[in-house]
């Protein structure tokens, strides 16, 4: 196997802890007794806190540039409609806003690793978030359809960039021995944020107006960049540290090409030579990409990361797991607002129990998480999300508000149990100078999992619509005496109320319309179940005594790259603090 480079530059000029401990600096040599202020030894490390708590000011400043960011990418659904009467826009045209956002934020993750290492990742957040900010000023005050599309362009390179960059952040920030709980925290941004975005969203389109979605977000943004320039710690730079200039071409093409084929191929068609086409040149240049990534001297993600068993289980669980969350997102509006005929906003309201019940679930996963490990978490989340979103098959459309409601509740229980320590147990493997890049890979994966759920359950549901349309028509027909007395019946209703009974074989196929259309929902639920249920057998490589052998693994295999500060952020040796016990430490220089 090639081994890893082992160019990559040391971390700068130490800086004093709290305690006077160095920061970012040199480690006590190999032996030295335990780090001062920290419970069982352990070097504060870099950011790290000698007290061993949760730094909740900084980790809550964090949480507003991801929640932010997450949140656009939903809320503005529910105005689109009112974009089009006023822009004067095609159904076409007015969906390069979503795609737009979509495909921005999605190009500029891979390169989130190289910036923070480069730059700092207090430096890169608050340029993220001032550019977020700014592009929901020029959101607000769009003119057309055109400027619309360019303001949530620079909205999406702020947005796209954040969520990797605080989730690196914690790391450096918060001791590993309590990293569940930090993440627990702020992954209730990543859980919560897509289920109240249409709720919001509706809210202010309907009470004030469209322009609202965007203006939110500027007092929010500018608050948010005060603090983190207040109450961030820069994370350590590598001044020296080159672009990959073709890894970043080579990337951003590949995933846009991806992410658009995604995004439109059920409108082209899967097999049109447009959708094709983007698939044969996303392939083309992301295998070029892993290519150059495996020989660069200074790659922009370190592809080899993937050789490590653990963390590659859990991005497979990660995505498998995004596929299920998104699938009740996408699926249930479709249903409620289409079928029972609620309002974007009463939908939101019936699925904001579940949004909550997700949110107060994460921070307890992550608390159990530092305790007993991902393993038991994870099989008893995905078990509960598996069980809960077959249930979901059996919907009709006279299931009732409440029973649907709670239905929601359980699963968002099961998914908000195994989210966060899917991503941890993987991301808790790798060696601290290697988050940035593994935070960017795993946030890439996520994106591109959700996209590619959403285009596959949306595919299911429509053959299954045409197939389900098809056997009613083939049942439903004057031969049937259930259908003969039942048009019957019809014509009769509507004699009596005056109107034409003509009509009576319009409503029996609307009918048929939308028990195909249900069944068709029903089905892409089931699949989701199956999807999900795909995951379990990875799940066990996620257990606590691999991950830290895993974790020991990793150090050994780049001891060589370790820069002369040491220790992890947050830790005693062998608790995810530094290099565990049997690693090599690092020399003094």
């Amino acid at each position: 196997m090639h081994k890893p480079t082992t160019n990559t530059p040391p971390a700068d000029t130490a800086r004093q802890s709290p305690d006077g401990s160095p920061q970012g600096g040199r480690s006590a040599p190999a032996g030295a007794g335990p780090g001062p202020g920290r419970p069982g030894g352990g070097h504060p490390g870099e950011g790290g806190h000698a007290s061993g708590k949760i730094p909740m000011a900084a980790l809550m400043t964090l949480i507003i540039g991801a929640f932010m960011a997450i949140l656009d990418g939903s809320i503005v659904n529910v105005a689109l409609p009112r974009m089009m009467s006023i822009f004067g826009s095609t159904a076409d045209q007015i969906q390069w806003v979503m795609t737009g956002y979509l495909l921005a934020s999605g190009v500029v993750v891979p390169v989130t690793g190289y910036l923070s290492d480069r730059y700092g990742g207090k430096t890169v957040y608050i340029v993220c978030l001032g550019a977020f900010t700014a592009g929901s000023a020029l959101c607000s005050l769009a003119w057309s359809n055109n400027s619309l599309v360019v303001a949530r362009v620079i909205q999406a390179i702020g947005g796209g960039m954040m969520m990797p960059v605080s989730m690196a952040m914690i790391y450096y920030i918060v001791p590993r021995d309590k990293i569940g709980m930090a993440l627990g925290i702020w992954g209730i941004a990543a859980m919560v944020a897509p289920s109240i975005g249409p709720t919001l969203g509706g809210y202010l389109v309907d009470n004030f107006s469209w322009q609202w979605i965007f203006t939110i977000n500027i007092p929010i943004g500018v608050a948010g960049v005060f603090l983190a320039v207040a109450i961030l710690e820069e994370t350590p730079k590598k001044s020296g540290l080159k672009a990959d200039y073709p890894g970043i071409i080579l990337s951003a093409a590949g995933c846009f090409a991806l992410l658009l084929a995604l995004s439109e191929g059920q409108d082209k068609g899967w097999t049109s030579l447009y959708i094709v086409n983007l698939f044969v040149l996303s392939g083309f240049t992301l295998t070029l990409f892993v290519i150059w990534e495996l020989i660069a001297e200074q790659p922009m993600l370190d592809i080899r990361l993937l050789t490590n068993k653990t963390f590659a289980a859990s991005l497979v669980c990660l995505s498998i797991a995004t596929v299920g969350l998104f699938s009740a997102i996408f699926l249930m509006p479709l249903f409620v607002q289409n079928v029972q005929g609620l309002t974007p906003m009463q939908t939101g309201m019936m699925m904001a129990p579940a949004a909550m019940a997700s949110g107060v679930m994460m921070p307890i996963s992550g608390k159990l998480f530092d305790k007993i490990g991902a393993l038991p978490l994870c099989l008893v989340g995905l078990t509960v999300t598996v069980i809960t979103t077959f249930h979901l098959h059996t919907i009709t459309y006279y299931i009732s508000y409440r029973e649907l409601q709670w239905i929601l509740v359980e699963r968002s229980l099961g998914l908000g149990l195994c989210m966060m320590p899917l991503t941890t147990a993987g991301m808790n493997t790798v060696p601290h100078f290697l988050i940035g890049r593994a935070s960017a890979l795993a946030n890439l994966v996520r994106q591109i999992s959700a996209s590619l759920g959403i285009a596959y359950l949306t595919y299911v549901m429509l053959q299954r619509q045409q197939y389900h349309t098809a056997w009613l028509a083939d049942t439903i027909n004057y031969s049937s005496p259930a259908a003969a007395s039942t048009l019957s019946q019809l014509q009769g209703l509507l004699s009596q109320a005056g109107y034409s009974p003509q009509g009576a074989t319009g409503i029996l196929s609307s009918l048929v319309a939308r028990e195909a259309f249900i069944s068709g929902i029903a089905d892409a639920f089931v699949i989701s179940a199956l999807i999900v249920a795909g995951s379990m057998p990875f799940v066990f490589l996620l257990s606590k005594k691999r991950v830290e052998k895993q974790r020991a693994l990793e150090y050994k295999r780049y001891a060589h790259m370790t820069p002369p500060g040491g220790p992890m952020p947050g830790g005693p040796p062998g608790r995810g603090g530094g290099p565990p016990a049997g690693a090599p430490q690092p020399a003094e220089v």
